[in-house]
């Protein structure tokens, strides 16, 4: 059933030794496709703890801790979808219908997160903002997590062995437009939430997310579409083999599990970090979500400098391996926390200091205050008794 499906559509390589035709599609896809997730999520944290409004106007804010619970709830979320959207397309649907149906969930969630500023009019007979704001999370994690492992194997799925030797160049330049894209969304998103409000911050990615199934459509014809595998997957999947394969990946993915926990703070607990510290930089005063535009910023300077200088060079001494270089970037992400924690720690300290020498005043203000709001209320009492006595004396016949 699942090869009829595909039969429109090449399922296995040619073999050329030249680039697959599809490629620039996926490519320009995961550009526009990242735009609109890193450019939704930039601004989730500050939208909730500053712009969030009740369908009337009036504030409905997030607390700082909550919005960084619901932040991180939304990620786990993201990505805990990826195991259900590759369980879809290895047995049912095969990658790219996988794709492009999470897609369009996709952007209906986009949809649903620019409809928080909709006129008031409108909100008081639909939904709350924030039952919009829970929809389209939700929805945009279903479609962000279900697509994310199917579009890189699909990359793959267009070589063969003639051309294989490609896919490190092409997979090179996947992740550049996975960085290219989330640069730009982080430095445009937080000023447009600032300039025009929520309903243009959220509605840009939705369009750019719109603009991705567009792109990966018009591919359809040059890409390889692997055919589902069906029940026989699900079998083998769950097979004694199957799970035992799994379970010899779960002592990997702990310390996995550990960096992303950490990670992941930067969209949310750092940017609300940054609202606290002064973010003059180099002449400019950036916004608190626009410090995300860092690590995007440095994976494109540093991946020729590492690729054609440092590796080479340190290669010299060390036989560099995959796990040996996560194994030192590990140890530089312990550098990074400790310094954030530092900074914390004085934001703190700082903060408890000038509530200590604020305390005195205010409550000097508070008794001087009362003093006064007394004499105030003395003088009124007596002007009232004036006033009455007055009015007697007038209303006594001559």
């Amino acid at each position: 059933m699942s090869h009829a499906a595909n039969a429109p559509y090449r399922s296995a390589p040619t073999e050329t030794t030249g680039m697959p035709s599809g490629i620039p599609f996926i490519i320009g896809n995961e550009a526009a496709e990242r735009f609109s997730f890193y450019g939704m999520k930039t601004i989730l944290a500050v939208f909730m703890a500053q712009y969030l409004m009740t369908s009337a106007g009036t504030p409905n804010y997030y607390t700082d801790s909550e919005a960084r619970e619901w932040v991180a709830w939304f990620v786990a979320s993201a990505y805990f979808f990826p195991v259900i959207g590759a369980f879809i397309a290895d047995a049912f649907l095969g990658k790219y219908r996988t794709i492009m149906l999470l897609s369009m969930v996709y952007c209906l969630g986009h949809a649903a997160l620019a409809c928080i500023d909709l006129p008031p009019a409108i909100l008081q007979v639909t939904f709350e903002p924030k039952s919009w704001l829970i929809a389209g999370l939700f929805l945009v994690a279903v479609g962000s997590g279900g697509i994310k492992p199917c579009v890189s194997a699909h990359v793959g799925d267009q070589f063969g062995e003639a051309n294989k030797h490609l896919l490190t160049r092409v997979f090179g330049w996947f992740y550049f437009s996975i960085n290219f894209g989330s640069f730009f969304s982080t430095l445009l998103t937080p000023w447009l939430l600032k300039k025009y409000g929520p309903g243009i911050a959220f509605g840009l990615p939705g369009i750019l997310m719109a603009l991705a199934t567009l792109v990966f459509w018009l591919g359809r014809k040059r890409y390889i579409h692997i055919p589902a595998k069906g029940w026989a997957f699900v079998r083998e999947t769950f097979s004694r083999d199957g799970l035992r394969a799994i379970g010899g990946l779960v002592s990997i993915y702990v310390f996995v599990a550990v960096f992303w926990a950490l990670y992941d703070q930067t969209g949310s607990a750092w940017v609300l970090q940054a609202a606290q510290m002064n973010c003059d930089f180099a002449g400019i005063v950036w916004l608190e979500s626009q410090i995300q535009a860092i690590n995007p910023l440095l994976i494109l300077i540093y991946i020729p400098i590492f690729s054609y200088l440092i590796y080479p060079f340190v290669g010299r001494f060390i036989t560099l391996t995959p796990l040996r270089k996560i194994g030192a970037g590990l140890f530089l992400t312990v550098a990074a926390f400790s310094i954030s924690a530092l900074a914390q720690a004085k934001i703190d300290a700082a903060q408890e200091a000038f509530r200590a020498q604020v305390a005195p005043m205010v409550a000097s203000d508070s008794i001087d205050f009362a003093k006064t709001t007394d004499k105030l209320r003395s003088q009124e009492r007596n002007a009232t008794a004036q006033s009455i006595e007055k009015l007697l004396a007038e209303a006594k016949p001559a």
